[in-house]
């Protein structure tokens, strides 16, 4: 019976050491924590400080590319909207945002069908997702605030389309 009781406890210890620790938030270093440069020397040589390395650069802009399949469907609904089947238009390219659902230039093709559709209001919604969605691609960007100015155009908002159009042109200056 006390070996029972032993090898229980036994499990019991290990079972509390294999279970995972409660997760712990980061803290700031303090400023007596905080790391210092290190020191090289050499025998018979003045101590000296080793300089940190160079910042990295920032990240170059990355433009968004169009999957094949994604490709396909773009090309599918362009057909469809020249025909003015807007609902399905917008179907292919819902069926192209299932594939790369966080693809801003997904996002702007479904607002220029929900523009030609007469539906402004979308439209911006889906151009404003494009732009949340292509924050290191300027091109894409300057696109979608386009897409902003003419939506706003549309409703009779000039003030707004104007200040959505220096937006989009001071993303293609840089």
């Amino acid at each position: 019976m006390y070996k029972r009781i032993g090898i229980v406890l036994a499990m019991a210890m290990l079972g509390a050491c294999a279970a995972p620790r409660p997760y712990e938030a980061p803290r700031a270093p303090t400023p007596s924590e905080e790391p210092q440069p290190p020191v090289e020397t050499r025998p018979g040589s003045p101590p000296t400080t080793v300089e940190p390395p160079e910042p990295l650069p920032e990240p170059a802009s990355r433009e968004p590319v169009l999957g094949p399949a994604s490709r396909a469907l773009v090309d599918q609904a362009h057909i469809q909207l020249a025909s003015k089947n807007y609902a399905v238009a917008a179907g292919s390219i819902e069926r192209a945002l299932r594939i790369e659902p966080d693809n801003p230039l997904l996002w702007i093709e479904l607002a220029k069908v929900r523009q030609a559709e007469g539906n402004f209001v979308q439209a911006e919604n889906m151009a404003r997702k494009a732009i949340s969605l292509s924050v290191q691609a300027p091109a894409t960007q300057a696109r979608a605030w386009q897409l902003v100015a003419d939506t706003y155009r549309a409703r009779g908002k000039n003030i707004e389309a104007q200040e959505a159009e220096q937006k989009a042109k001071s993303l293609t200056r840089r």
